[in-house]
């Protein structure tokens, strides 16, 4: 209040020293209008001009005594004045002075929530995060207490903003911050990290089991079904644990280690892992291969391998299954497992789906060449499903290489159909005009709903080979294989066993009517000229004939 004042006095007194200097102006031409008007009087009445005409015309003229009087009228006037419009600006001046500095405070508390909380969801960033964490370590470590800390990372979300927009994707992110919030109480903090990427700090916690309590309320609570503009989105989360002091003193290592886990959680695709000492090593060949992949595309490092299928009744090899394998200078022979996720993270997964089309049907072409009538499978992403043009791409390939589109089964995964279910209608109703055949592979693992696996244009159902290995020591997955087999059949397609290791299983599988196996009793996957060895050495012992230009598998007797 005080510097208010003297800002006011201050600014009062520079104006007023300003106006008054005009006022003492006005005061001297006043008097010389004075001078000037006696003089003028005196020299008309006495028709001279001296000092006894200019005090005789002082004495006798009235109007000379009014006008005597105005330069002080006027230098109080202007004083009065000058003095009244210098007060009022300098206060206006002080009001604004006060408006911008209250502006400029709201505006700075503004930008200081910005630099610790997330503009889209209202959590605290990972700066703030980061700074709770190192608050609650020094407690911990005061109690004696432990902390668990999550990094939770939304499953499939970057299918999700390619598919339905960014808008719709914010909309995602401040839902699931809205689940987290309910569920993780005070004064335990959840945080955006970024993208679709959280924090949580668990105080207080006892034990791993603890920890892994919280987590699986956490998957329950995200997998409960989001409803947006009509489509129905599943969503899952792959989370990653470290706990204080166990896994690290530091909050910076603490959140990468769990950062390192929750990755590996994803890799996996087992919901959640408690950090070790061991995921240190698989974070840096991760982040080499990351690195990597694109110029192995580019340099033709990765080879394609072929598994055949073989129809239950006959032995026939009706096709062989196109998988992609990296063959690396360093690191050898990497598996899909190691990469393909990584090819999804980076959106590489589409140079490589056309690397394998090509590969494939290009050796396709050879055996048909050679008289072989073998046809082969090639597995689709979610990303290929989006893609209206998709299609296109298909025709073009296939005449590139001058093989017809019966010769191609394209097969995609229940999770892929239902992140857009109306888009991927429309892409696989159109690959089934090409003439182009499809299959659902590892059916049964996925949320699909049954109307829509009605509607889709497929010919085939893979049944996952978890349920298939099982059949031998649990019952219940021979009751789901069954029933599994019952509703291919009954929607007119046919059923595929993947998982097939033993002659116990085959023998278990025909008479639940399956049509066609595949698995590693019969070989595992081979490359094009490991499978040409293959083929002849078995050709030699009986276990395949030749018969035209097919290949038949013998099969254990029932």
């Amino acid at each position: 209040m005080g510097s208010t004042n003297e800002i006011l006095t201050g600014n009062a007194k520079l104006l007023k020293s300003r106006a008054s200097k005009l006022s003492i102006a006005g005061v001297w031409i006043s008097i010389g209008a004075i001078i000037i008007a006696t003089i003028t009087t005196g020299y008309l009445q006495a028709n001279e001009i001296s000092l006894e005409s200019v005090i005789e015309a002082q004495k006798n003229n009235a109007s000379l005594w009014l006008l005597n009087t105005m330069p002080f009228v006027f230098g109080f006037w202007g004083q009065y004045v000058s003095s009244m419009i210098a007060f009022e600006a300098s206060a206006m001046v002080v009001d604004q002075t006060n408006d911008l500095r209250a502006q400029a405070a709201v505006f700075e508390k503004q930008a200081l929530r910005g630099t610790t909380y997330d503009t889209l969801t209202g959590l605290p960033n990972r700066i703030l995060l980061v700074d709770r964490l190192e608050q609650a370590i020094n407690t911990a470590s005061f109690e004696r207490s432990k902390i668990a800390i999550l990094v939770v990372d939304i499953d499939r979300f970057k299918d999700i903003n390619d598919t339905l927009g960014h808008s719709t994707g914010d909309r995602v992110i401040r839902q699931i911050s809205q689940r987290l919030r309910k569920i993780i109480p005070e004064p335990n903090t959840v945080a955006r990290l970024g993208g679709d990427e959280f924090g949580i700090i668990l105080k207080k916690f006892g034990t791993k089991e603890d920890a892994a309590e919280v987590v699986q309320t956490i998957k329950e609570t995200l997998q409960v079904p989001l409803k947006l503009e009509g489509v129905r989105l599943d969503i899952d989360a792959s989370i990653g644990i470290t706990l204080y002091p166990e896994h690290g003193k530091d909050a910076q290592i603490l959140l990468q280690r769990a950062d390192v886990a929750m990755y590996q959680a994803k890799q996996k695709h087992c919901g959640f892992i408690m950090y070790t000492t061991t995921l240190d090593r698989c974070n840096t060949r991760r982040l080499t291969l990351m690195g990597e992949l694109r110029e192995a595309i580019i340099n033709n490092e990765l080879v394609a391998y072929y598994q055949p299928k073989i129809d239950i009744k006959t032995g026939k090899i009706k096709e062989l299954e196109a998988l992609v394998r990296w063959k690396h200078k360093v690191h050898g022979l990497v598996q899909p497992d190691d990469f393909i996720p990584m090819a999804e993270q980076t959106g590489l997964i589409k140079q490589l789906t056309l690397w394998i089309l090509h590969e494939s049907l290009m050796q396709c072409a050879k055996w048909n060449d050679e008289g072989l009538e073998l046809m082969v499978s090639v597995n689709l992403s979610a990303n290929d499903l989006m893609d209206i043009e998709f299609p296109e791409t298909i025709t073009r390939t296939l005449n590139a290489h001058n093989v017809s589109p019966e010769k191609l089964l394209l097969e995609i995964t229940e999770s892929s159909v239902m992140l857009d279910p109306n888009r991927a209608l429309e892409v696989l109703t159109n690959l089934s005009a090409l003439g182009v055949r499809l299959s659902v592979d590892d059916f049964g693992t996925g949320y699909s709903s049954l109307s829509y696996l009605s509607k889709l244009p497929v010919s085939e159902l893979k049944i996952d080979k978890s349920f298939v290995m099982g059949m031998e020591n649990n019952s219940n997955n021979t009751v789901i294989v069954q029933a599994t087999i019952d509703l291919g059949h009954n929607l007119g397609l046919e059923v595929v066993a993947e998982g097939v290791e033993t002659a116990s299983s085959i023998s278990l599988l025909q008479p639940l009517g399956c049509d066609t196996l595949q698995g590693y009793y019969f070989t595992k996957p081979l490359s094009a000229q490991e499978f040409n060895t293959w083929r002849s050495q078995n050709i030699a012992t009986g276990r395949i004939r030749k018969k035209g230009g097919q290949l038949y598998m013998m099969l254990p007797e029932k």
